[in-house]
């Protein structure tokens, strides 16, 4: 507690945050407690729509996965994969077993270099005391090293893979437009073998940093199925219990729009709920490789866990397990080869045949995890193959009602026990907590107490 730090009166406080940067828009979080009552709790999205749905309508299926990429440049590959699948739902096109393993083994390196980004850069700074990762370059060298090492591997991943990781190149619908060479391959599965020491490192370095105390049972939505931890493909399950088709996610959760923000917000039978890491470990934890679920037991990760803030720890956990099944996809790659008349597009239609070619007006959706949780896009088909309707559900947008229901619960359990400076910082590791877009990690928020 530094000198000049004092504790608020919790009866009278007015708090707002302004504001919340993320690559989807900016946002405010207003609180205000008056008369001892907590009266106001709004996550506050202020930006305007992106309209990426708007800019679909009219284009032609085959090119839907290059404009969806440029949602987010963190999680391009999975908005990628997320669309092309909506598509070949829509073509009535079944891609083959291989086409699907590369599609596994490109979500698993998004996920790992999405999750170490977050643990490093985003949350280790507010467990450590400082305000960004610039100090610890100074202060912890080596770590800082270690950490652009591990994402470096990652993003290496998504070159050889596809092309380049952010908007990504190769993947379409049906396959690929070019299979990863072999001596791409032979240094990714190097530097993989090399990373498992590091990650070996990042267990113990999270092991002794203290996390936050909170806990608050919601909902957990995730992608389940019987033979993996899934991310690809799989039902929608909510906290372990009725499994439903991802093609029913409009009757599994509704999207409400609010006088108060520009974002939707989802809830399920009228109630919050969260997507992402700690909501597919909840789901999904006994489908884990062996190591990760070790890693698991010895953070002390178990499930059901209600604590918000260990979604990163959860995050930890996803990485060793998708670079233990990257090794062993790769692996087998290398051993056995590819078959490219199993993999390789050969009979897209060319541009001068695209308005010409007939098929069957038709609905397609796709889901996939991404690394803040599941992701939706449904896209309506015209005899041309044209898109006439769109919609992309956004993990962030789903987790925002949730964001709100902890804040509700979490501030009257600050309020009088700490300073000014203590609760913004657990707000501020709150919010971060449900892992935002890169251009948080600079500027997440602005806390102001107004009495």
């Amino acid at each position: 507690m530094t000198k000049n730090s004092s504790k608020i009166d919790s009866k009278n406080v007015k708090i707002y945050v302004h504001y919340l940067t993320r690559v989807e828009g900016h946002g405010n979080i207003v609180v205000d407690v008056t008369d001892g009552k907590l009266t106001k709790c709004e996550f506050q999205v202020i930006e305007s729509p992106r309209f990426f749905e708007s800019m679909l309508v009219g284009r032609s299926i085959w090119e839907a996965q290059h404009i969806t990429s440029r949602i987010c440049g963190i999680c391009a590959c999975g908005h990628s994969l997320a669309s092309i699948k909506a598509g070949e739902d829509a073509l009535g096109i079944t891609p083959s077993d291989e086409t699907v393993m590369l599609r596994k083994l490109l979500l698993y390196f998004e996920q790992m270099d999405s999750h170490i980004l977050h643990i490093y850069f985003l949350v280790a700074p507010d467990l450590l005391g400082v305000k960004s990762v610039l100090p610890l370059i100074k202060t912890h060298k080596p770590v800082v090293e270690m950490a652009l090492r591990m994402k470096r591997m990652s993003d290496y991943g998504g070159e050889v893979l596809a092309g380049r990781h952010i908007h990504p190149i190769s993947y379409v619908i049906g396959g690929l437009t070019k299979l990863p060479s072999k001596e791409g391959l032979e240094k990714l599965h190097k530097l993989m073998l090399e990373s498992r020491k590091d990650g070996e490192k990042t267990v113990k370095i999270l092991k002794k940093l203290k996390f936050p105390v909170f806990e608050r049972p919601t909902q957990y939505m995730s992608l389940t199925n019987d033979e993996e931890y899934a991310m690809y493909d799989g039902d929608l399950i909510i906290n372990g219990g009725n499994r439903t088709s991802d093609k029913n996610y409009r009757k599994v959760f509704t999207e409400t729009v609010l006088d108060y923000s520009r974002a939707k917000i989802a809830t399920i039978n009228g109630k919050s709920y969260a997507v992402g890491a700690l909501s597919r470990f909840n789901n999904n934890s006994d489908k884990l490789n062996e190591k990760a679920k070790a890693v698991a037991a010895e953070l002390g990760l178990k499930a059901p866990c209600h604590n918000p803030y260990l979604n990163t720890v959860a995050q930890l956990v996803e990485w060793v397990h998708c670079l233990e099944e990257s090794i062993t996809i790769i692996g087998k790659i290398l051993k056995d080869g590819l078959n490219k008349d199993k993999v390789v597009v050969s009979s897209w239609p060319k541009r001068s045949e695209v308005d010409k070619i007939k098929y069957k007006p038709n609905t397609g959706i796709g889901c996939v995890e991404v690394p803040r949780g599941s992701l939706f896009h449904e896209y309506a088909i015209d005899e041309t193959a044209h898109i006439t309707q769109a919609n992309c559900v956004i993990p962030t947008n789903q987790n925002m009602g949730n964001l709100e229901d902890d804040m509700r619960k979490i501030v009257p359990e600050l309020l009088g026990k700490k300073t000014q400076e203590e609760i913004t910082l657990d707000l501020e590791m709150l919010a971060r907590a449900y892992d935002p877009c890169i251009s948080c990690s600079t500027h997440l928020l602005d806390v102001k107490f107004v009495k």
